[in-house]
């Protein structure tokens, strides 16, 4: 963790040389393992924040442990907010589970169709689940775009899940059809700018996720082949930056991100998405499914620009990515935590992304991702001792 220095931050020489041994510390801490990759430099984007003002911002928030949060009654992000299936008896119960593991953050995924059907409604529910988690004692990132599986959205009811079938009714926000043609899309803007600048200075928003994964492809493909070009990447690589300079002309309080997510561990040789996302992003995010060897090597790489850190997805058993020691090597670095998944619910998280390829008939002996079942009850109890200590729930 970062060192909390003790001066009078009205004497500028004071609060100039803090902020720049905080990022000091930052760029040590990314680079203190032998032998550490020389990143790839990466420009500011307009508006960027500069690098002391996303340390500062950092040592102004505790340590933040959370979840990727979808309630257990809902299939994807339209199922949530949408006015005839938004439960927040559902969500706030939720929530009280989290508060009792000590976790202190959610990350929640919007979706722009959710402000085309009704704005205002919208507002109103996006305003309900942050009033829920402050009185649970947590902060949400919310998410305004993500290119992961199906690529098709619909308002209305959505499908009943896919037998034991990971994330079968989760959908792309923008979806293909705007991507392809641009035109299509004329309330993206308005959609951005509206939900940002609602929140632009809640305290109870602590980051805002541009895009989540934007140049992944629909995990969902072998049963629903040629719903996306190949030339996807390109298409949202266009779109990126404009999201970004939406969202910041909103005026925004909280920093932005956008999560590096393929080959994350790698600075050296980055891709145009990559490029993209860390020249705009005020603090740097990331995900990482793999070994605590793989976690220090992320931590350490992109460390290295000197900005505080998010991991904003971990946590896939099977391979290697688990709460301990992942969780309690994170809290010793001062990155912010949240693990793919919470509650067991129709979203069947539990099972792994190869369930859209192989036949499972029941639940996997080793959950994929998720914490507990919908009635509270962990699936590991050790595993849930473990994270209290680390977030030193009472």
């Amino acid at each position: 963790m970062l060192t909390r220095f003790i001066c009078d931050l009205s004497d500028r020489s004071c609060r100039s040389g803090m902020l720049l041994l905080l990022s000091g510390m930052i760029l040590l801490a990314g680079s203190h393992v032998a032998g550490a990759q020389q990143p790839e430099a990466v420009p500011d984007a307009p508006g960027r924040w500069e690098r002391e003002r996303a340390v500062a911002w950092h040592s102004t928030i505790p340590w933040l442990a959370g979840f990727n949060y979808l309630p257990s009654n809902a299939i994807n992000q339209l199922e949530m907010f949408q006015a005839e299936t938004f439960s927040p008896d559902v969500i706030d119960r939720e929530f009280g589970y989290a508060r009792k593991l000590g976790f202190n953050t959610a990350r929640i995924f919007l979706h722009d169709l959710l402000w085309v059907q009704d704005s205002d409604g919208f507002l109103k529910r996006c305003d309900e689940v942050l009033g829920i988690a402050e009185r649970n004692g947590m902060r949400v990132m919310f998410v305004l775009f993500d290119s992961c599986w199906h690529p098709v959205p619909r308002l209305g009811p959505q499908p009943a899940p896919l037998p034991f079938t990971h994330n079968s009714g989760w959908v792309q926000s923008p979806g293909i059809e705007i991507l392809k043609d641009p035109a299509k899309g004329p309330h993206l803007q308005a959609y951005v700018q509206g939900v940002v600048r609602r929140f632009a200075n809640d305290k109870r928003v602590v980051t805002w996720d541009i895009w989540n994964e934007p140049d992944n492809f629909d995990g969902g493909a072998a049963k629903r082949p040629d719903l996306e070009p190949r030339n996807k990447p390109e298409l949202v690589n266009r779109l990126l930056p404009q999201a970004f300079a939406w969202a910041r002309a909103a005026g925004p309080s909280q920093p932005l991100t956008s999560g590096v997510w393929r080959d994350s561990e790698n600075t050296a040789e980055l891709d145009d998405c990559k490029r993209i996302q860390l020249s705009n992003s005020d603090v740097i995010s990331f995900h990482t499914y793999g070994d605590v060897a793989s976690l220090q090597r992320c931590i350490d790489r992109l460390g290295a620009y000197g900005r505080p850190l998010q991991c904003t997805e971990f946590m896939a058993r099977p391979n290697g990515s688990e709460f301990e020691p992942h969780l309690g090597v994170m809290k010793q670095r001062g990155v912010s935590a949240w693990c793919w998944g919470f509650i067991n619910g129709r979203s069947q998280t539990i099972y792994p992304w190869d369930s859209w390829r192989k036949t499972y008939d029941g639940p996997p002996p080793v959950w994929f991702h998720d914490v507990l079942e919908a009635d509270g009850r962990p699936f590991r109890q050790t595993e849930v001792d473990y994270i209290r200590r680390i977030t030193g729930a009472r």
